[in-house]
């Protein structure tokens, strides 16, 4: 149910796409955005891994570097039958952690320092297994896909209706341009948390199976999230690649409206659902 969710949520984004470009730029409009959908989906399917990587200053180590967490996810791909990822670790005092990649044979994850020092080994394994669940489940590409649609519709919305001209008979009124300014990104927003959402209660339930204990993760989820909460927010972390994060990395002073806008569902709801996951499977 949640990958049909998925599809039906990326399909209305892409079809919202096309309704603002077809509204302010009549058929013009409307083919650039179709033109523009999928060449963002081509673009992102091959590059997203490494822009991901990038943009939060994620180095990649070796099993030499650091054994234990080399070692650790080793172990928890081989509970989940995937082949091993990428290991990275972005130099963070606040602890966080996300995986991305197109596919389980392209993946990478990627954990802070912070993390690192305020886990121990059983919760940080609860971690890697929810972040190696995203790539078993395919979430990754298609939570990027969603964000980046998201932001393009933002700014080609404000810029058509400001500036965009259209000849064609069939051009939408300068009205309902400027509606769209207002409500394409919200429209936009809600998606891009609608799907991101979904994926993570579905990634903490498989999470809590490949690490065989769902209180390690709702452990760690207590942690991470008291120093997202009461921390300054994570200086690598952009709105974009909020929703990658195990917890909202923009949390703390200054983000109020980055809170308003969040990608991920509250973190106690999250705990309370993983103590019942694992209350259900009769372990302590």
């Amino acid at each position: 149910m949640n990958n049909l969710k998925t599809l039906l949520l990326m399909v209305l984004l892409a079809a919202l796409m096309m309704f603002v470009g077809g509204l302010i730029g009549g058929k013009a409009g409307l083919m650039a955005m179709l033109i523009l959908s999928l060449g963002m989906d081509m673009f992102m399917y091959w590059f997203s891994d490494t822009m991901a990587l990038k943009s939060a200053g994620a180095q990649e180590i070796s099993r030499e570097d650091a054994p234990q967490l080399f070692q650790l996810v080793e172990k928890l791909a081989a509970n989940a039958n995937l082949p091993m990822p990428k290991v990275c670790i972005i130099n963070s005092d606040v602890p966080n952690a996300f995986a991305t990649g197109r596919n389980p044979d392209h993946a990478a994850v990627a954990v802070t320092t912070g993390i690192m020092n305020v886990l121990d080994y059983n919760e940080l394994s609860g971690v890697l297994a929810h972040e190696l669940s995203h790539v078993k489940n395919r979430d990754i590409l298609t939570g990027t896909i969603a964000a980046m649609m998201a932001t393009v519709i933002t700014y080609s919305a404000q810029f058509l209706a400001f500036f965009g001209n259209s000849d064609d008979e069939d051009g939408g009124n300068p009205i309902a341009a400027l509606a769209m300014v207002i409500l394409a990104p919200i429209a936009a927003m809600l998606i891009q948390m609608a799907i991101s959402r979904s994926r993570e209660y579905e990634a903490d339930h498989d999470g809590g199976e490949i690490c065989g204990n769902p209180n390690y993760l709702a452990d760690a989820l207590e942690k991470i999230e008291y120093y997202a909460t009461h921390a300054q927010p994570m200086s690598q972390a952009q709105p974009a690649t909020a929703h990658m994060y195990i917890v909202n990395p923009l949390k703390g002073s200054g983000k109020a409206i980055a809170n308003l806008f969040s990608t991920h569902p509250e973190t106690a709801e999250r705990i309370a659902r993983l103590r019942q996951q694992a209350a259900e499977a009769h372990i302590r």
